[in-house]
């Protein structure tokens, strides 16, 4: 679907400077709504909302569906008397990267008390509302609700190490387990609908705004998830319930064994054969939490490197087509238009390049790879099409004054130095606002900024480095960082650039 001339800046909730530890949709986030709306940025995009669990990556959830009950304010829940302000005296202020384990531990017990208050002491409204909010969530919140409590009944072990009829779903041994943990349950429930109306609020004040929300999608699912545990027969398993085949990515110059990611893939001709049924519910939920819906490793729809589960790398892999365009149509014939955007990054084919075109897909390029060699090309603007996301960086890059600083080398600066103007040998600061320019003077019809390239930080803001198993995930943004300066300068050049809201001839 086109898109009008607009940017953004992408940050994820978890790094906004909120009370508690973590960031949340607390006032933190409507502060950086503000900020927003003050640089004239018409697009926050941020990473997958979902519970985490091992390595705290947004990435590998334990649920599709859910979201991170860990992302829920409780000043909010205070003010609506979910619970006491004396509460919360003890938590962590806003300062500061994510301690994951001691959120963990003085978070998640206050919010779950919350929850267990509400359950016990409502409005008739609220009640009404909860019980509406199930009803319409059925299809995913009770086997979420049921995996989230056995998760910490079995000491958090993988879904595959539980009792065996539980692993299996025998329907008398979930039937009991439900009588068994009933309040439970009805607490992980509220959980959700807690998330729901405040990310909702949050949703509405940005709207208002003018602002739309980028959502991201990974393409497949963490084994240890709900959605592999409630749905085994839409995952390529064995009669023991083990992965046969896992997602990763070839060899290639970065890496001679390859990605193995370790996920299991889809039994496509099973999901295709009722209607892409699980796909639709995944999609439809997506557009209720996001304007727009970037798909993470888009090349995966049209084929995927398929590894042995066995393997310990990728080495041994092999691709295996996707049912992507007969996916797509069904998307669309049920939900209509495609809001998405296309992670087209790494080794694209033509056919691959096609799926996208025929749907008419926005691909994105990142300008940090534009200027290693030739045929990186493709990632500067003189290069760019208008159906087109362009990032200065994304999630899993240095920032851009962390790459200058660390990770570009002689071939690199000589490059920026011919294209950008700058100083091969100056230091990060000097870079940063003209590739920020760059993006945004292109032709791509959306221009978004890590808000880290904004305040200009280094490799120490850094919020993943692929490959690495721990320290990825925890940066936060430091609190009063956003500073109207900072927002007036962002707005002038959002101005300059036509990427501001207001009337303006239609392209020829």
């Amino acid at each position: 679907m086109p898109f009008e001339r607009s940017s953004g800046l992408l940050l994820h909730i978890a790094s906004l400077p909120s009370f508690g530890g973590i960031g949340d949709l607390g006032p933190a986030a409507y502060a950086f709504a503000d900020f927003l709306a003050a640089s004239k940025q018409r697009l926050w995009q941020v990473l997958p909302l979902g519970p985490t669990g091992y390595g705290n990556s947004p990435y590998a959830a334990l649920s599709a569906f859910a979201g991170n009950p860990l992302l829920i304010s409780l000043e909010f829940l205070a003010e609506r008397g979910w619970l006491n302000h004396e509460r919360l005296k003890d938590l962590p202020g806003p300062s500061g990267n994510i301690d994951h384990e001691a959120v963990a531990a003085k978070k998640q017990p206050l919010i779950e008390e919350a929850a267990r208050n509400f359950l016990h002491n409502h409005s008739p409204e609220e009640w009404s509302g909860f019980e509406g909010y199930c009803r319409e969530n059925a299809t995913w919140l009770d086997d979420w609700a049921l995996y989230s409590v056995l998760r910490r009944k079995y000491n958090y072990a993988s879904w595959n190490e539980w009792p065996s009829e539980v692993k299996h779903r025998e329907p008398q041994a979930l039937e009991h387990l439900r009588l068994e943990h009933g309040e439970e349950l009805a607490t992980a429930q509220a959980l959700q609908f807690a998330f729901n109306e405040q990310w909702s609020d949050l949703r509405d004040y940005c709207a208002a705004r003018d602002i739309r929300f980028i959502g991201d999608i990974a393409i497949f699912v963490n084994y240890d998830s709900a959605d592999v545990w409630t749905h085994p027969q839409l995952f390529e398993l064995d009669d023991n319930l083990a992965p046969l085949r896992v997602a990763g990515v070839p060899p290639d110059y970065f890496s001679a064994t390859g990605q193995r990611w370790g996920n299991p893939l889809y039994k496509w001709d099973v999901l295709q054969q009722n209607g892409f049924a699980w796909w639709v519910d995944r999609i439809r939920r997506a557009q209720f939490l996001y304007d727009v819906i970037r798909l993470d490793h888009f090349r995966g729809f049209e084929a995927y490197w398929a590894i042995p589960a066995q393997d310990e790398t990728a080495v041994n892999g092999t691709w295996v087509k996707a049912p992507g365009a007969a996916l797509f149509q069904s998307l669309r014939d049920q939900l209509g238009e495609l809001p998405f955007i296309a992670e087209d990054l790494g080794l694209i084919t033509k056919e691959v390049d096609a799926l996208r075109e025929h749907f008419g897909l926005p691909g994105m390029k990142v300008l940090q790879f534009g200027f290693s060699a030739r045929g990186a090309h493709i990632h500067l603007p003189h290069q760019f099409v208008t159906n087109t996301v362009a990032y200065t960086g994304t999630h899993d890059n240095d920032t851009t004054r962390g790459w200058w600083e660390h990770g570009a080398n002689e071939v690199e600066r000589a490059a920026a130095q011919a294209y950008l103007g700058v100083d091969a040998h100056a230091d990060g600061l000097a870079v940063v606002w003209p590739l920020i320019r760059a993006t945004a003077t292109s032709v791509a019809d959306i221009a978004l900024y890590p808000l880290q390239d904004i305040l200009d930080l280094g490799s120490e803001a850094r919020m993943n480095v692929p490959s690495r198993p721990t320290g990825n995930w925890s940066w936060r943004c430091p609190e009063n960082a956003l500073a109207p300066t900072r927002a007036q300068k962002l707005a002038a050049l959002t101005e300059v650039t036509d990427r501001d809201k207001h009337e303006r001839p239609p392209r020829d």
